[in-house]
């Protein structure tokens, strides 16, 4: 089998982990593959060429844009503090949008969809970016379906990815589909990461530690957790859906993940009320029913103990949005990446 060919375009001011992330896991399973056995041959080009400055300062040398010319198997797409200047660059966006036509996959890490949407190349599908940055596109880009729920989108041959970091599970993603998931998870533990993580804003990183479980029914298990915390969760019920007994359940569970199963459920609402508290103005008694607490009192107690703050003493601290639902930046505006 042919070296899969990725070509990354960069650009002046990009996010250098939008880029390297990625990029190590192609080229680690290069290495474990060797040359001839399905890996990636990696290119680099942009209209900035040949010497590109990230927003860090790092320098990557770039092959001009007609460089990446001929058949592309994955065209990757990053954001970065330099997206605006990116955005206005019509010979820029123009090429993204020849380049896509001609690429088995296209994907896109953060800030990147929105070089991808001003491509008119995500139009009517659903795609997903930095957490921060999910208003603004929904309203620059009305065709587009915006979810800032899951870590990474696969929608058709388009594949976008939330912020930063995540650009590595969507490879690790990629690299799944090419040669399965025993190899994707073999290369994740070489690397040293997480081969998934799951539920609603873990782009938010507070699910980190839920690594999911090898056996495929408590992996399973773990998922429908995720996508059901408003919901009761009786650990019979999980049990049954895992065609395991409770007690069978429990001990495989507890082995796999690292705890039992009550407990990670309890971990799992908090992780997800903590994200909510960091990015939303929801009541905080919505909150408490969004993540699956019988009663506010039951939330105020299981936060406690897992941070030491009350609720609204979190939000006071860690809040990443103003009052009235407007997403604050980093930094003033004119350095907003959008």
């Amino acid at each position: 089998m042919l070296q899969r060919r990725v070509v990354v375009v960069v650009y002046s001011g990009a996010q250098a982990l939008d880029i390297v992330g990625p990029i190590e896991v192609f080229d680690t399973v290069s290495r474990q593959l060797r040359e001839s056995a399905g890996g990636y041959r990696i290119e680099f080009v942009s209209a900035d060429a040949p010497l590109v400055r990230t927003c860090s300062g790092m320098v990557i040398e770039a092959e001009p844009l007609e460089a990446g010319e001929g058949p592309i198997d994955t065209l990757l797409v990053p954001g970065g503090w330099g997206l605006k200047d990116a955005l206005g660059d019509r010979e820029l966006v123009s090429w993204i949008g020849r380049a896509a036509a001609r690429s088995r996959r296209v994907a896109s890490v953060c800030g990147g969809a929105f070089l991808l949407a001003e491509a008119g190349l995500l139009k009517g599908r659903r795609a997903t970016t930095h957490w921060a940055f999910c208003e603004v596109m929904a309203q620059q880009y009305p065709d587009v379906t915006v979810d800032c729920e899951p870590i990474f989108v696969w929608d058709g041959r388009f594949v976008t990815s939330a912020g930063v970091s995540t650009g590595i599970d969507m490879a690790l993603a990629l690299v799944e589909a090419d040669h399965g998931a025993a190899f994707a998870l073999k290369m994740a533990r070489f690397l040293v990461l997480y081969f998934k993580r799951n539920g609603g804003q873990a782009q938010f990183s507070t699910i980190l530690e839920a690594q999911l479980a090898d056996r495929a029914p408590i992996r399973a298990a773990q998922e429908w957790i995720l996508d059901n915390l408003d919901q009761p969760l009786p650990v019979p019920e999980i049990a049954e859906r895992a065609h395991m007994s409770v007690r069978n359940f429990a001990r495989v569970f507890r082995r796999e993940v690292g705890t039992p199963p009550g407990q990670y459920i309890e971990q799992m609402r908090i992780a997800r009320a903590r994200n909510l508290l960091e990015a939303t103005d929801l009541p905080v008694n919505q909150i408490a029913r969004r993540c699956g607490f019988p009663a506010p009192e039951t939330f105020f107690r299981s936060f406690g103990r897992a941070f030491e703050l009350s609720p609204n003493e979190y939000r006071h601290r860690f809040q990443s949005i103003a009052p009235s639902g407007l997403i604050v930046r980093p930094d003033h505006a004119d350095r907003s990446p959008v």
